[in-house]
C-alpha cells in the first residue's frame, strides 16, 4: 500500500467541498469568468427541482430548474423491471420518507453552462443545460441508488456514491463517461476532494433504514469506513475504521457511521458528524486519532426514540468558515443550527430552523448557508455573530446546497 502522510494533503478541502464550483473555474477559456455569475444551487429532493439564488447578500432566488425533464421516460423503465419497481418503491418508503428522491447532489460545470445532478430514486447521474433544460448526458449508476457527489478541484470530474453497490464512480463533468471507480465500505455516503487534487475520501455509513438503532446493535448497521484512494489510479491508500479511534477514547456505545465531515483549511484535522450522536468529533489525520469531542445541546422537543430520526441522523451537515476560525453545525432532528468557534469548541446561539439537512459556506465566506427540509428554505448564519440574517424560500425538501456559476444574465431555462 503507497505511503499517505499529511504532506499529500494540500490546501484547503472545506473549500473544495463547498466552494469546488468557483474554483472549478479556472479550467473554463479565458475571459469567459466576465460573463459567469457566481450563485448557489439549491436541491429541492422531493420537488425534483435546483433553485438557484445569489450567494451572497439577500440570497435572492434568480431562477428554477427542473431536473427530472425526463420523468415519464426513467418511471417506464423502472415499472417495466420488477427488480428496479422494488428498489424505487424501497427508496420511497426508506430513505425518502415516503416521497420520491429526485435530486440529492449538484455541481455546475466549469463553464456554467449546465449543471450535474445526482437522482437517488432513478439511479442515476445527468447533466442539464442550463440554457433549454434539456438533458447533455445521464449515467446509469450500478446498482439501484445514486446520492451524493464531490467535484475535483479543476472541475473537470465528479465522484458520486453508488448506495447499493458499495462503490463510487468518477466521471468526466463534460461527457458524464466514467473515468474510474473504486469499492468502499458499505452504503457509501460523503466524498471529499482533497484541495491539491490527489485524493478522494469516502465516508459509508452503513444500513441507516432498520430499526435495530439501539447501541448494543450497532454491530448489524454493517461495514463502515472511510475509503482514501488516489484520485489518478483509484487505488486504496488507507482505511480509517473510526470504531477504533472510538473505542479507544471510551466511546464504545458511539456510531462509527462518519456522515458529513469538513476538512480544516490545512487540512490536519478532519471534523465529522456519525448516526445518532449530537455533536462532532476532531480526527488528527497525522496522528490517526480523534483529539475533541464536541457535544452540542439536545432539543427537549425532540424524541430520545432513535428509530424516529431520520436515517439515523440527529444532526446532519457542517461547514467551516474560510479561515478555519468557526464551524457550522446543522441539528438536523434538534431543529437548530450553531456557529462553534473551533478553537474553544464553544457554541454560539443556537438558531432556531426546522429539520436542517446541509450547511454551506456562502460564497464571499461570510455566511453559513443551511437547508430547512421541515420548512422549506434556506437561511443564511452570519458566521461572525452565529446570529441568523435571512431566510429564502425554495421547493420542496431542499437538502444539498452547493456554489456554483451561471450566465451573467441567467434566470431559468428557455421555455419549450
Amino acid at each position: 500500500m503507497p505511503a499517505f502522510t499529511t504532506r499529500h494533503l494540500g490546501a484547503v478541502a472545506a473549500l473544495a467541498l463547498t466552494l469546488a464550483a468557483p474554483a472549478a473555474t479556472a479550467s473554463a477559456a479565458p475571459g469567459s469568468l466576465a460573463d459567469l455569475r457566481e450563485v448557489m444551487f439549491v436541491g429541492n429532493n422531493w420537488d425534483g427541482t435546483a433553485d438557484v439564488i445569489r450567494s451572497t447578500g439577500d440570497f435572492a432566488r434568480i431562477g428554477r430548474i427542473d431536473v427530472v425533464p425526463d420523468r415519464a421516460e426513467r418511471m417506464a423503465e423502472i415499472n417495466a423491471d420488477p427488480i428496479k419497481w422494488i428498489y424505487f418503491q424501497a427508496i420511497r418508503n426508506g430513505v425518502g420518507e415516503g416521497h420520491d428522491q429526485l435530486v440529492d447532489d449538484m455541481y455546475s460545470t466549469p463553464d456554467g453552462a449546465s449543471v450535474v445532478v445526482s437522482r437517488p430514486s432513478f439511479a442515476d447521474v445527468v447533466s442539464v443545460d442550463l440554457t433549454t433544460g434539456d438533458i447533455n448526458w445521464r449515467f446509469p449508476v450500478s446498482g439501484y441508488r445514486s446520492d451524493h457527489m464531490a467535484v475535483s478541484p479543476d472541475g473537470t470530474r465528479v465522484a458520486v456514491s453508488a448506495s447499493t453497490s458499495n462503490t463510487v464512480h468518477v466521471l468526466d463533468i463534460e461527457t458524464g463517461e466514467q473515468v474510474g471507480s473504486f469499492a468502499t465500505g458499505d452504503k457509501p455516503h460523503e466524498n471529499i476532494f482533497t484541495g491539491d487534487g490527489k485524493y478522494i475520501w469516502n465516508m459509508s455509513i452503513g444500513e441507516v433504514n432498520t430499526a435495530l438503532d439501539a447501541p448494543w446493535l450497532d454491530w448489524t448497521k454493517g461495514d463502515r469506513r472511510i475509503t482514501v484512494v488516489d484520485a489518478t489510479t483509484y487505488e486504496r491508500v488507507r482505511v480509517v475504521d473510526m470504531r477504533e479511534r472510538l473505542d479507544a477514547i471510551g466511546l464504545g456505545d458511539h456510531s462509527d457511521a462518519v456522515r458529513p465531515a469538513v476538512f480544516s483549511p490545512d487540512e490536519s484535522k478532519l471534523y465529522f458528524q456519525v448516526s445518532f450522536f449530537n455533536g462532532f468529533f476532531e480526527y488528527d489525520v497525522a496522528t490517526d486519532r480523534i483529539t475533541r469531542t464536541k457535544t452540542l445541546p439536545k432539543n427537549p422537543a425532540t424524541s430520545e426514540d432513535r428509530t424516529t430520526w431520520v436515517n439515523d441522523s440527529r444532526h446532519h451537515g457542517l461547514s467551516m468558515s474560510p479561515d478555519g476560525a468557526k464551524i457550522c453545525v446543522a441539528g438536523t432532528m434538534d431543529d437548530y443550527a450553531t456557529v462553534v468557534d473551533r478553537g474553544t469548541l464553544r457554541e454560539g446561539p443556537l438558531v432556531p430552523v426546522a429539520k436542517p439537512y446541509w450547511a454551506t459556506v456562502s460564497g464571499d465566506g461570510r455566511h453559513c448557508v443551511v437547508s430547512e427540509s421541515g420548512a422549506d428554505r434556506v437561511t443564511a448564519i452570519d458566521f461572525a455573530t452565529g446570529e441568523k440574517s435571512v431566510s429564502v424560500p425554495v421547493g420542496d425538501h431542499p437538502q444539498r446546497v452547493r456554489v456554483g456559476r451561471v450566465a451573467a444574465d441567467w434566470s431559468g431555462p428557455s421555455a419549450r
